[in-house]
């Protein structure tokens, strides 16, 4: 992925000689995990892959005590190039993330109504949750051991997941309340089922009006 691919080059440009490990936790200290979906197991693989492309070189190895050995890693000057091709390219890149629950909620009409408030609220209690933990972060000590930025990113990322627990919440009252899926005329039921028979019903009525007689 090439955000996690910018990421480790930027950081061991940032902090090198480095070890793979201090790159790892300096990552998980900023919850990259969460908001750049870097997996915390892929960053030693990511490290030994760009040495293999000769983006980085491995600079030394030390072992202290029975702990595993650490392998010290700087960038090359073709990383440096790659990283900075990279930073640029991602502060212009306004592409939305893939989010599973989209693809769901295209299909709103295949749950009945209280399941379908259920899930949305359920969605935005763990937001709020998830929410909660952030402006604890965002409040603890060690946020200011890091650059002013790193609690910038933590802000746009509370703010993002406020702006869909609003949305979750004002969508499950609307359901709720009665609001239809579709122009066409609500199921009773309020299945997929009911909602496509109500649609294939519109369709043969269109049909059949004079208008669409075709001679």
């Amino acid at each position: 992925m090439s955000a996690t691919r910018m990421m480790i080059l930027g950081l061991v440009k940032w902090m090198q000689p480095v070890h793979g490990y201090d790159v790892r936790r300096e990552l998980l200290s900023w919850r990259a995990d969460s908001w750049a979906n870097i997996a915390p197991g892929s960053i030693y693989h990511a490290l030994r892959k760009l040495a293999e492309e000769g983006l980085l070189r491995q600079v030394g190895t030390a072992q202290v005590g029975a702990r595993p050995a650490r392998t010290s890693y700087e960038i090359t000057p073709t990383g440096v190039d790659e990283f900075d091709s990279l930073l640029r390219q991602h502060w212009r890149d306004c592409r939305p993330s893939a989010d599973p629950f989209l693809s769901a909620f295209a299909f709103l009409p295949a749950l009945p109504r209280a399941e379908a408030v259920a899930a949305l609220r359920g969605r935005a209690a763990m937001l709020r949750a998830g929410n909660a933990v952030a402006r604890d972060d965002l409040a603890a000590g060690w946020l200011r051991q890091k650059p002013s930025y790193v609690g910038w990113m933590l802000e746009l990322t509370i703010a993002r997941v406020d702006g869909e627990i609003a949305w979750c919440d004002r969508i499950a009252g609307l359901i709720e309340s009665g609001a239809s899926y579709h122009p066409a005329e609500e199921p009773a039921d309020g299945t997929w089922a009911g909602w496509q028979a109500d649609l294939d019903a519109a369709d043969r009525e269109s049909a059949r009006s004079p208008g669409n007689n075709q001679r």
